[in-house]
């Protein structure tokens, strides 16, 4: 009997150590019309920066909006769903915006 209760107790701890929560859970993000930088150019980084976010061409389905855009620089915007902007950076490269863009929303996400 002791050996039964010590498994069943012994498979709770494997159960509850393996249900935990992933840290960077998928995102989605939809680009604003009003962005002009091409979205190959953001795929590529969000693939190396930011393996848990996507681009979705539908806003319904996004967490954020992004407005993109380069005007002399590397301006981002993030707007959480619903249009409140909760975030801005302005970078000379490409990579730095879409890196901080990603840990803002990495870390955000729940909010």
């Amino acid at each position: 009997m002791k050996k039964l209760v010590l498994g069943a107790t012994l498979l709770l701890l494997v159960g509850a150590i393996g249900v935990q929560a992933d840290p960077n859970p998928p995102l989605k993000i939809f680009l604003s019309p009003g962005s002009n930088i091409p979205k190959p150019d953001i795929m590529k980084n969000l693939t190396d920066k930011c393996p848990n976010v996507s681009i979705t061409a539908d806003p319904r389905k996004s967490d954020f909006m992004v407005e993109a855009r380069w005007v002399g620089r590397y301006q981002f915007t993030v707007f959480r769903h619903g249009g409140d902007a909760v975030y801005g950076t302005q970078t000379s490269f490409l990579h730095n915006a879409v890196k901080d863009v990603c840990h803002y929303m990495n870390t955000h996400a729940a909010e």
